[in-house]
């Protein structure tokens, strides 16, 4: 098996990414505090570059090839954060970049990781096998990124942690909980890493959205278990088929739990972050602060982290969920 990524790879991760990544800050909303009971800081990677945390992950996954890996290219399957990160990471680098990227993506996202010079190439994610479609480009030489069951993009997503539990102490707050988005698991299993490290006693959990949520039964289970098919949700950027290998191990190891959350638990939470954060959220980035209304936390009187991961979200989508409030 995969060595599983430690403390140490999240360290060398951050040392990497130094002066090339927004640290996010912790925010906060005396209106939120009151409604639950709680105090909870909110760690918005939508301010990140290309507007989610995908950026780090993918950015240290590049560094860790060689040159000679690099010339190849590099090619991808997301369906559209990932793709961003990817993009990103491969035009400062100077090498090509190849995203297959669900037909039904955000048009936000597509038309992003074109500017930043990707070739897409769309699929349908409901009947095709993503790496069938990238296999050609792998039999090419090209060098796949995944987006999430890989050792330097864990340890990518884990420097969010590193940062969260750095500016919690700064604050003088002892976190008795971090709330994170969950899709493939790499953003969780990264940060339960960092944060379980600075604080073994503060609980981590995950959150995914109804009928995606196959990290919180495979826990249920204690083996990797898939979502079965026929359902979508708006939380497009967390719509993954079951767990990572790796992701599972770790999240299997330092998770609270997980919770599974609606599409209108989603953008409630999204007119709440505008409301009373002034933060544009995407539906899967939000998902965080759904869970906060779910009642399967403790929250009087905790201290509480809740990331959101991204804010790419096509007006026209953003615009109709504010609307039906």
């Amino acid at each position: 098996m995969t060595t599983l990524p430690g403390i140490a790879d999240i360290h060398a991760a951050a040392a990497r990414l130094s002066g090339l990544i927004v640290e996010t800050p912790l925010i906060e909303s005396q209106e939120l505090n009151k409604r639950f009971g709680a105090r909870i800081l909110f760690k918005p990677e939508t301010l990140q570059r290309t507007g989610s945390f995908k950026f780090r992950g993918a950015y240290n996954k590049l560094s860790s090839l060689s040159e000679a890996e690099r010339s190849r290219g590099v090619v991808a399957f997301s369906s559209g954060n990932h793709a961003q990160g990817v993009a990103a990471s491969a035009a400062m680098f100077g090498v090509k970049a190849v995203i297959a990227m669900p037909a039904d993506a955000p048009a936000m996202k597509v038309g992003n990781v074109r500017k930043m010079g990707a070739e897409v190439v769309p699929f349908d994610r409901f009947r095709d096998d993503r790496m069938v479609v990238v296999r050609p480009y792998i039999e090419k030489g090209m060098v796949l990124v995944p987006p999430f069951d890989d050792p330097a993009i864990i340890a990518g997503q884990g420097t969010i942690g590193l940062e969260l539990m750095r500016q919690a102490r700064a604050l003088g707050v002892g976190l008795d909980a971090v709330i994170v988005p969950c899709g493939g698991g790499g953003l969780s299993s990264g940060i339960s890493v960092a944060v379980k490290d600075a604080s073994p006693d503060t609980a981590v959990w995950a959150v995914e959205p109804e009928h995606f949520d196959d990290t919180r039964r495979s826990l249920a289970a204690g083996a990797r278990v898939s979502n079965e098919p026929g359902h979508d949700s708006i939380c497009d950027a967390l719509l993954t088929a079951e767990p990572g290998v790796i992701t599972f191990e770790i999240n299997r190891r330092n998770l609270a739990g997980a919770i599974a959350v609606s599409d209108q638990a989603a953008a409630q939470a999204m007119r709440d972050a505008m409301a009373y954060l002034k933060l544009v959220v995407e539906p899967g980035g939000c998902v965080g602060l759904a869970a906060l209304s779910s009642g399967e936390i403790e929250l009087s009187g905790k201290n509480v982290a809740v990331v959101l991961s991204g804010g790419n979200v096509d007006f026209g989508t953003y615009a109709g969920i504010m609307a039906a409030a």
